[in-house]
């Protein structure tokens, strides 16, 4: 009743209103009528303009969704001019007034004829005007007015966010916040309870509640465990009316997961592990796996191990981050004689550890993992590794240079072999006492092709598959045994307006042995040459020296190039020396002593043509060469026929025509008389296997005995004697391929009593044979009748 009575009273407040403005309109009009009427004499119009307008309104709202047959009936449009004698016409403008509103002209009255939604319009602007039925003339101004639409509850509460994910802490608190849902209704919310919603949970009690008004879901039990039961499906119900019997309702789902804290310690399956490994198992190996177990997820479950226990050093353990397992790893090498049992104390603690649940207990735990180690045959193991030492590079072959030595780790003490591996000892230089261990040269050593030898020695004992391996660094000592040399090639030029005294070059030396003090070298000129009147050394006494002329007037046609030996000395014991020589070339210099041109002088061409010029005509001449051969070579290519060109063989030449005859009138286009008479003789010479261009024909009398008269023969006969004169022909033919090759016999026998009824053997016959028979054939052989039955040839 509540919505009823508010319903009411918005209406008659409307009404008032309306009303109000209307009278306000009218007393306006009125009195503006009375001032005219003082001014204007009357007149038709000016009687109309001051009659006072009064619309009458019966109904501003129109209920939606109305379903009745007969239009809904919305108000009445009514005029003080419209005195009931039918001159006054109501029209109506607007929104909807061709399509939805209609107006009796008559009587004003306005029906609906369409269901209205307030959904999709909630209110429409209309225009009525009286006007004059006879002239259309407006006897009213026009009026604008509103129809609404009154909203009914036909719209259920919809959830346009849903389905709804959510999630909560496990072991949260009673009324922790888990989502909010809403739901919104399409009805009008100024307008009674139509889209008024209160909220309740169909499904998900008693873990869950939702507030009637908000929609705020919410934990309804405390300490909820995910490890029991990590995710709840609640279905929540939005309806309107404020929850009243007869109200639209509509759901939806929320999927609620319980995240995970770290409310669990981690726990191992088992207080004892025992694990069995080798006393060779290479370090950084993988002894044994071990993991607690933890029932959170994710980070709430990382651990951290770490060994208490008579394993640190021996022993690592780290965390496999990809399956939180703890793996030990070997970190020195095991021995079986020294130890052979470890009993490792490990414990496994949570890495992320939570305040808040610390009073659950302690979250870790400790187990014992017991490390068997067995024995196995161990190879030889060498007192040191790593054996160095020093050999003189003059030492004499077979010289003892050290020893090394290795011994049986097991209790057994079985004998030791040695041997050099020769794969660091390609060239065996050195030898070894397979017994001893002593090591000797073998061979000359030079320092020089090699300072440092690094040897790979191995020791066996009676297992061969047991071997030891040791090192030995065998260093080169060096000795006085190289000579010292120029540095580099030297190329000294000397300018011919070089002056006395002057320093042509300056040269250094090198030596390949390496003295313990460094090189110290001297240099001279040899004795030989020590009093030449064209160069002298100077000594710079810092393992470089000099070059210096005597003289001046060096000249190229003279003498081009000079060799100068050079002694040079080193300070070894034994000092060793070298004679190395100089060349110097004379060249032509310019001003600032630049050379121009070295070695002997080039003779001038004539006055004429340059060197260059004649290198040019030269070039010109043999591409001019080139070119002639090139063109007669591609004439001759195109002179060559290409192979069976000339002569082509039917068998491999398949050649096409698609001319039409033109039937038997045309006896232009073709001579078949060479396929179709039998009586002539082709010339013997002619090829028959292929085309002729021109064919030549012998007339043969029919009397000649050599020719045989087929037609006389029978069937069979006939052309087994055409085809063996063909082959005879062949056969003795000159012209004729020596490979296989085609021949065509056109040869079509004699079935006909007419015999051949063809015009192209009239060209070699003289028949006279009487073709009139042709004409009682019937209209098939008409056309032969016509040519053939005046007993004419077509050719005559």
């Amino acid at each position: 009743l509540e919505g009823y009575y508010v319903n009411c009273i918005y209406h008659i407040y409307c009404l008032f209103i309306f009303l109000g403005c209307w009278g306000l309109i009218s007393a306006s009009g009125a009195s503006g009528t009375q001032n005219q009427a003082q001014h204007t004499a009357g007149g038709p119009w000016e009687l109309l303009r001051r009659h006072k307008r009064s619309w009458v309104w019966n109904q501003f709202f129109v209920l939606e969704e109305y379903t009745g047959e007969e239009p809904l009936y919305v108000g009445k449009l009514h005029s003080d001019v419209d005195k009931g004698d039918g001159k006054v016409k109501y029209v109506l403008s607007g929104e909807g007034s061709t399509s939805i509103f209609t107006i009796d002209e008559n009587t004003g009255d306005i029906h609906a004829t369409k269901r209205l939604d307030r959904e999709e319009q909630a209110y429409y602007t209309l225009q009525a005007q009286a006007v004059d039925r006879l002239t259309n003339i407006p006897v009213e101004p026009r009026s604008e007015f509103v129809v609404k639409v009154q909203d009914i509850n036909d719209n259920e509460p919809k959830f346009l966010d849903g389905p709804y994910m959510a999630g909560v802490p496990e072991m949260s608190a009673l009324g922790t916040t888990v989502v909010q849902v809403a739901a919104t209704d399409a009805d009008d919310p100024t307008y009674g309870n139509s889209a008024r919603v209160v909220y309740s949970i169909i499904s998900g009690q008693p873990y869950f509640s939702v507030d009637p008004k908000t929609g705020v879901v919410r934990t309804a039990l405390p300490n909820m465990d995910r490890e029991v039961k990590d995710q709840y499906i609640l279905v929540i119900q939005a309806k309107d009316m404020v929850g009243q019997m007869g109200g639209l309702s509509g759901t939806t789902s929320v999927t609620v997961t319980l995240t995970d804290v770290n409310d669990n310690p981690p726990r191992f399956s088992r207080k004892n592990y025992q694990y069995m490994v080798l006393e060779s198992l290479p370090v950084a190996s993988v002894v044994a796996r071990v993991k607690a177990l933890d029932n959170d997820i994710g980070p709430n479950a990382e651990m951290e191990y770490r060994i208490m226990e008579d394993g640190p050093g021996v022993f690592n353990i780290t965390t496999d981050e990809d399956t939180q397992e703890g793996v030990i790893i070997l970190q020195k090498p095991l021995d079986f004689e020294t130890k052979n049992s470890f009993n490792l104390r490990i414990e496994a603690t949570n890495r992320n550890i939570d305040p808040a649940f610390v009073h659950l207990g302690s979250f870790s735990d400790t187990t014992t993992v017991k490390v068997t180690v067995e024995d196995v045959n161990e190879p030889p193991v060498f007192f040191t590794q790593l054996s160095k030492m020093v050999v003189s590079e003059d030492a004499r072959v077979g010289i003892s240079i050290g020893r090394v030595s290795a011994h049986d780790p097991e209790s057994s003490n079985s004998a030791i072999r040695y041997s050099i591996d020769r794969n660091t000892d390609l060239e065996r230089f050195f030898n070894v006492d397979a017994l001893s261990g002593v090591i000797s040269t073998a061979k000359p050593l030079d320092r020089e092709v090699n300072s440092v030898h690094n040897l790979t020695i191995l020791a066996m004992e009676n297992d061969p598959t047991q071997v030891g391996k040791g090192f030995a660094v065998i260093t080169v000592l060096d000795i006085n045994d190289n000579p010292p040399v120029f540095a580099i090639e030297y190329e000294t030029l000397l300018c011919e307006n070089a002056a006395p005294g002057q320093v042509i070059q300056t040269i250094s030396a090198v030596d390949k042995d390496e003295p313990p003090s460094g090189h110290r070298f001297y240099f001279a000129l040899p004795p030989s040459v020590a009093g030449n009147s064209n160069f002298t050394l100077r000594d710079n006494k810092d393992n470089t020296a000099s070059i210096v002329t005597k003289r001046g007037g060096f000249r190229r046609r003279e003498q081009v190039l000079y060799r100068l030996p050079v002694l040079i000395v080193d300070s070894g014991s034994p000092a060793l020396s070298s004679t190395n020589t100089l060349s110097v070339s004379v060249c032509d210099c310019d001003s600032d002593g630049v050379a121009q041109s070295c070695g002997a002088v080039a003779y001038t061409l004539p006055a004429g043509l340059s060197t260059g010029a004649l290198v040019a005509i030269l070039g010109c001449i043999i591409t001019l060469l080139v070119m002639v051969l090139l063109i007669v070579s591609m004439r001759r290519r195109k002179k060559e026929p290409l192979i069976l060109e000339e002569e082509r063989d039917v068998r491999e030449n398949i050649v096409r025509y698609d001319d039409e005859g033109g039937g038997e009138e045309d006896t232009e286009a073709f001579d078949m008389v060479a396929l179709r008479n039998l009586n002539v003789i082709r010339d013997p010479k002619v090829r028959r296997d292929v085309t002729p261009d021109t064919p030549t024909f012998f007339p043969y009398p029919r009397s000649s005995s050599s020719l045989p008269v087929y037609k006389t023969l029978p069937d069979n006969v006939v052309f087994r004697e055409f085809i063996w004169d063909r082959l005879k022909d062949a056969d003795v033919d000159p012209s004729a391929p020596p490979y296989d090759s085609l021949q065509t016999y056109a040869f079509e026998g004699n079935g006909s009593v007419a015999e051949s009824l063809s015009s192209l053997e009239s060209l070699s016959t003289d028949s006279e044979q009487n073709y009139d028979y042709l004409s009682n054939w019937g209209p098939r052989f008409k056309k032969l009748a016509d040519l053939y039955g005046d007993g004419k040839s077509v050719f005559s």
